[in-house]
């Protein structure tokens, strides 16, 4: 009784009630350790408590023999039995989940009872001659990843010759911008573009599209022109004062619109439901099959990164992404290898991590989802490539799995993935302390792979299998203190990082400068007008690295808006012979008739001062397809002659000259 309140006098003051306690023997049995019973043993034997797990060993710092002398300790004097004072304090902690004694102190391990633990294992060893087999127990277990052992030695990097390819740069002496841009949108694809459109059309909703190969070139020259010449809205590129003649004289402002809200890539009845299941972008695959298509053809270099790239839509769409450091935080995802100067290489885009689970292969499969993007944009690199990415994409397991394949990975990591490297590398505040340009460097004991700390404005963490700190250089860098630039030194890893990492980020600027960005609520227009400016990029970079190769002047290469005016001058005048014509003159005629009733635009009749002076009126040839009635009156004849002053279309031939009768 003197015991008990002197135990919970230390406590509150309401009375506690003291838990039951076990005997030595009642534990005993218990354990099974006295009936024989050895599955009762067995079933104890999974506890994690050390106490009840008899197969529980003592951390190796408190163990004063070796292994040997545990084997010939078998042979001496038997361990005490405990008193009868230590039976009335013993306690079974899985009976109340691991409560200590009443003082409240019996989480802590105190010797005697690692002295209890050894004896019921005596014991167990004196009934039993065969031992049973342990339980799944995690102490004593190395944490994931704790596997390397690091050292601070330098990387010594073993490396698979890189077997470059023939460069093919003087097979495109000579190309045009056509050229270039035909290497992802090409004749075949607009052609489709355009079957499937009018098929759509006609079974959506019973009124036919009636378009042409040539008018969905000129479409896409429309979208791109627009994109340098940006207008606040859509419809005034069709005003009077701000009309502009090339993307007028092709289509009307309600055909532009109708088109744009009916182009598609293919006949939705034709598609399975397993595949509709199965891919999320299914309704503009056949387009991005074939951009990947001109990717996948470029030469493979070296080196290359891999980065991910948002295609901006607020909109509904099937796998929207929201990214709060992006400068477009919402949009769809886009995992993009490149080249260090900005070529897109391959690309996928993130449909969830089951659809990149179809793509790689078995062992590869628990790499995580940046592991996962690695090993599927991986696949169409060659034997020897060094690939650089981000710290999403890096870890201890992922780079292991690519080295396999020898392809070669150096990146950022997060600290949290580097498993052992972490307590041995220099800590944050010793760096800070040392000052700015302190570098560490640990590696493994094959030296295969290194790890970087490196301090700058803050702690940078690299991991490689290629570069270390080794050669440093010097660099110019920003101080906030002194307000001016100032030399520090550099790893070697950060250098190499900084040049050949800036891939995505370089094509993702290039893309942003004249973005085909006019608003839709179709996350299928927005899809075809990125990928559009991803192929007019990638073809630009190209064009300028091979004019670069052979020595042009700077002067004569185009810059990018240039090439893009260029390009879309080029759409907007394709014509490709006299069945486009006979096409686009039925659909003036079915649209005159379709449109008897409706407003049309009617130019104004200039004075009769401004219609006489005859050495300014001269005739204009028009396309076809903006033909017209003839303006005087009486006349029922069309034709394609309009006045350049006056801007209204008059007859040249028939009983009557209309033209001369007008300006007269």
């Amino acid at each position: 009784m003197a015991t008990n309140s002197r135990d919970h006098s230390s406590g509150s003051s309401k009375y506690k009630p003291r838990q039951e306690r076990f005997s030595v023997q009642q534990t005993l049995e218990l354990l099974g350790l006295i009936d024989g019973d050895n599955s009762d043993l067995e079933d104890l034997s999974d506890n994690d408590d050390p106490i009840l797990d008899v197969n529980y060993q003592p951390p190796p710092q408190e163990q004063s023999s070796s292994e040997d002398e545990d084997d010939s300790s078998d042979d001496e004097d038997p361990i005490p039995q405990p008193t009868e004072h230590s039976r009335g304090r013993k306690r079974l902690r899985g009976a109340n989940n691991g409560s200590g004694s009443g003082s409240g102190t019996g989480s802590s391990r105190t010797p005697r009872r690692r002295r209890q633990t050894q004896q019921i294992e005596a014991d167990r060893s004196d009934d039993y001659s065969e031992e049973p087999t342990p339980g799944p127990s995690t102490l004593g277990q190395p944490n994931k990843g704790r596997g390397l052992r690091w050292r601070a030695t330098p990387l010594t990097p073993d490396l698979a010759q890189f077997v470059h390819e023939d460069d093919t740069e003087l097979d495109r002496n000579g190309w045009t911008p056509l050229d270039y841009f035909e290497q992802y949108i090409d004749r075949d694809l607009m052609k489709m573009i355009s079957d499937c459109s009018n098929a759509m059309s006609l079974s959506r909703s019973g009124d036919p599209l009636n378009t042409s190969v040539d008018e969905v070139y000129h479409f896409f020259g429309a979208c791109i022109l627009m994109s340098c010449i940006r207008y606040p809205t859509i419809r005034m590129y069709w005003s009077k004062a701000l009309r502009i003649t090339a993307i007028t004289d092709k289509f009307t402002r309600n055909r532009f619109f109708r088109l744009r809200g009916s182009i598609k890539v293919l006949i939705d009845d034709d598609v399975p439901e397993d595949l509709r299941k199965r891919d999320k972008f299914w309704k503009v695959r056949p387009f991005l099959d074939r951009i990947l298509q001109g990717c996948k053809s470029q030469n493979r270099p070296e080196c290359a990164s891999i980065d991910e790239q948002m295609i901006p839509f607020t909109g509904a769409c099937p796998c929207r992404q929201y990214l709060p450091m992006k400068p477009n935080p919402v949009g769809i995802k886009n995992f993009v290898c490149a080249t260090a100067d900005g070529i897109v290489l391959d690309f996928d885009l993130y449909q969830g991590k089951g659809a990149l689970l179809e793509q790689v292969e078995e062992e590869e499969v628990g790499l995580g989802l940046g592991g996962l993007v690695l090993a599927r944009l991986c696949q169409t690199l060659h034997r020897g490539t060094k690939v650089y990415c981000d710290r999403f994409f890096t870890s201890i397991r992922c780079v292991e799995q690519m080295m396999k394949k020898e392809m070669y990975i150096t990146g950022t990591i997060m600290k949290n993935r580097l498993a052992g490297a972490k307590e041995k590398l220099a800590s944050d505040k010793t760096m800070k302390n040392t000052g700015r340009d302190t570098s560490s460097e640990l590696s493994t004991e094959d030296g295969k792979l290194c790890v970087v700390k490196w301090y700058d404005n803050k702690p940078v963490l690299m991991m490689s299998v290629v570069h270390g700190t080794e050669p440093e250089d010097t660099c110019q860098r920003w101080d906030k203190k002194l307000k001016e630039y100032v030399t520090v030194s550099r790893p070697s890893i950060v250098r190499e990082y900084n040049l050949k990492m800036g891939g995505v980020d370089l094509i993702d600027r290039m893309i942003s400068y004249y973005r085909m960005s006019a608003r839709t609520k179709k996350w299928t227009m927005r899809m075809l007008m990125h990928f559009t400016d991803l192929a007019l990029a990638n073809s630009w970079l190209l064009y300028r690295k091979d004019l670069a190769i052979c020595a042009a002047p700077k002067k004569s290469i185009m810059q990018f808006l240039e090439f893009r005016t260029e390009m879309a001058m080029t759409l907007l005048a394709q014509h490709h012979g006299q069945g486009s014509d006979a096409d686009l003159s039925e659909q003036s005629e079915e649209e005159d008739n379709s449109n008897q009733g409706k407003k049309r635009f009617v130019t104004a009749v200039p004075h009769v001062s401004v219609r006489r002076r005859a050495n300014a009126h001269l005739p204009e040839m028009i396309s076809l397809k903006n033909a017209a009635r003839c303006r005087v009156a009486g006349c029922t004849g069309r034709t394609r002659v309009r006045c350049v002053t006056c801007k209204v279309f008059l007859c040249l031939q028939g009983d009557r000259n209309c033209y001369t009768a007008f300006h007269t």
